[in-house]
């Protein structure tokens, strides 16, 4: 279950560790769209917003609890790289009980602001009820949720991607299934792919127990064994594990809200406007797959290597995968040009809705590109307890360029989405520019000198 990210050809580690997890991100992205792409098979406009809409809720708590588990990522990874295998288990055991304890709370917050968040969301009428009935299934879900994804980011912290790649496999082949079987045999619309999403969620949780206990029984788990006592509340690795944690949550947050702000835009235009974004942003967040498991690599990967002290191969992690995110980036915004209609048709038969889909996906593809620069630098940032950098540029791209950069071009382009597009690349390019102000400012803190000077003989005197 522990592996070593210290050693070996940094690209062969880089590749080995991403490809599970980016499988992992896209069989979880891929059911996701299975729930739009069948409710709209089945269904109409109506529910189609109820999907999106309520999926993109889901998306963004559940990006804020994997960021806040970010904290456990990386506090792991420095322990396991400087072979503390006794901090481990006490990072392990706090992070456990911190989350649930915090999943408890967050259904029953969730469950009272549910109307409120649908009056926030500005849900297109026709709608509203199927909106409600989807939040709901999902915000009592919540302790599945939260529990799948901090295991997965336990087993991360450890060097090891591919044992999430497994239990993300069994929600998905589950999930597929209840869809057709819900939405599709009983009708049940937005409810069926709620009912789906958790339960299928649910089994992943049961299966990564025990999967878990299988491979206890057989080995000493990499030299991390728990015990009761690391399951209790410790002050001092609570605060590490939230100084981290906390920013990467918010930064994700604040992107996540970024993303309702505009889809909020959206739904006041009309349904058929609120579909199309919809479905672009289901499309994008696929797209995003790559950047998104280079930034989980990088922070794994490099806090390892920081924990050994190994610091120029904790930068070398980080240039090797801005290198990956942006070729892969450069591919999807050209192929976005070539066939941005085609794509937003395969969720959707009306006609109206994949036009203006093509207009925003079209300008909206460039984001791919810039992102993976930030996104990189996110990672790396956090692997050096440095979230707070993730945070700041986070917060500013959105409020300075995402949200008025979506509204302007609404109110100066109302007959198009192309222009409503943009906002979100331009906001990524500006995070990119700051990650590399704030890399080049505090170099000595990664190990570069700022003035390198020639290593002297070891017998110079």
């Amino acid at each position: 279950m522990e592996r070593d990210l210290t050693k070996g050809s940094v690209w062969k580690v880089l590749l080995r560790f991403s490809l599970p997890y980016l499988l992992s991100c896209f069989l979880q992205t891929f059911y996701g769209m299975v729930d739009l792409y069948v409710t709209g098979q089945f269904n109409g406009a109506a529910a189609i917003s109820a999907v999106s809409i309520g999926s993109q809720v889901m998306h963004m708590l559940t990006v804020m609890i994997v960021g806040l588990a970010m904290g456990a990522t990386v506090g792991l990874g420095v322990a396991i790289g400087s072979r503390q295998t006794g901090r481990a288990s006490t990072i392990i055991g706090n992070t456990i009980t911190l989350f649930a304890a915090g999943a408890v709370l967050l259904v029953a917050a969730l469950l009272f602001f549910r109307d409120g968040i649908i009056s926030v969301m500005s849900v297109p009428q026709e709608a509203v009820s199927q909106t409600r009935e989807y939040l709901t299934i999902c915000f009592a879900g919540i302790p599945f949720i939260t529990a799948y994804n901090v295991i997965s980011c336990v087993y991360r912290g450890m060097g090891d991607s591919r044992s999430p790649m497994y239990f993300v496999g069994v929600a998905c082949v589950l999930n597929i299934a209840l869809d057709f079987l819900l939405i599709g045999g009983l009708g049940m619309q937005a409810a069926g792919a709620a009912y789906g999403t958790v339960i299928s969620q649910a089994a992943s949780v049961v299966f990564a127990l025990l999967y878990l206990k299988k491979k206890s029984a057989g080995t000493s788990r990499g030299g991390i064994r728990m015990k009761r006592e690391d399951f209790r509340p410790q002050r001092e690795v609570l605060s590490d594990l939230l100084k981290v944690g906390v920013p990467v949550a918010c930064q994700d947050g604040f992107i996540q809200i970024s993303f309702l702000v505009i889809t909020m835009i959206a739904n006041r235009r009309g349904v058929d406007v609120a579909a199309a974004v919809g479905i672009v942003e289901k499309i994008i967040s696929f797209l995003f797959l790559v950047p998104s498991a280079m930034l989980s690599s990088v922070s794994a990967i490099a806090a390892q290597n920081r924990g050994a002290g190994l610091h120029d191969r904790a930068r070398k992690t980080l240039y090797c995968a801005m290198a990956v995110t942006v070729s892969f980036g450069f591919l999807c915004f050209v192929t976005c040009q070539i066939l941005p209609e085609q794509f937003v048709h395969l969720f959707t038969k009306e006609e109206t809705v994949y036009v203006l889909g093509g207009q925003y996906l079209r300008s909206y593809s460039f984001d791919c590109m810039m992102a993976g620069i930030h996104f990189c630098f996110s990672g790396f940032f956090c692997a050096y307890g440095l979230s707070g950098f993730s945070f700041a540029h986070n917060l500013i791209s959105v409020l300075c360029v995402r949200i008025p950069g979506a509204y302007l071009a609404t109110v100066l382009f109302p007959d198009t989405l192309f222009p409503m597009g943009l906002a979100a690349p331009a906001g990524s390019t500006l995070s990119a520019v700051i990650c590399v102000i704030l890399f080049l400012a505090f170099r000595e803190k990664f190990g570069l000198q700022r003035n390198r000077k020639p290593a002297r003989p070891e017998n110079s005197e």
